[in-house]
């Protein structure tokens, strides 16, 4: 039998146990009423929340909908090969980078979208360098080629 809260009423014990009837947002994922973190991770509040504002979901994909825009502009333009040239040299460009200790800054993929030239919030505002996560190197090369 699960533990749940229950929505009681207050008349005595008897009735409790009669009318007690269970509500299913209130129950626990694991026993004894407290969430299986091991199982099933830590909760986000942030993975939950619906966006505030109807152009939050537009700025949030404004990268990949103008990356679509410029392939289908480019195939009219130029034709099939064109856009899938150039898909195959952004997945080349991606899969550049440094060691997993080490910041990667992308710039073929910044040159190739033409992104390089112009300095945007995150050039500022998102300076790896004074970022507060950092991990032991051996462990994160360790993990990433999977022998731990």
């Amino acid at each position: 039998m699960s533990r749940c809260f229950r929505l009681q009423n207050t008349r005595g014990l008897r009735s409790q146990l009669k009318d007690s009837v269970p509500v299913a947002g209130f129950c626990p994922q694991g026993s004894y009423g407290v969430q299986d973190s091991l199982r099933s991770g830590f909760t986000s509040v942030k993975n939950e929340l619906i966006p505030s504002h109807p152009l939050e979901l537009s700025e949030k994909n404004f990268q990949q909908n103008q990356d679509k825009m410029n392939l289908s502009s480019l195939r009219n333009i130029q034709g099939l090969h064109a856009p899938l040239k150039l898909q195959m040299e952004y997945r080349a460009a991606r899969q550049i980078q440094r060691l997993p200790f080490l910041p990667s800054s992308h710039l073929a993929l910044d040159t190739l979208r033409g992104s390089d030239e112009s300095i945007g919030f995150e050039d500022i505002l998102n300076d790896p360098g004074q970022s507060e996560i950092m991990g032991e190197p051996h462990m994160m090369v360790e993990y990433k080629l999977g022998m731990l």
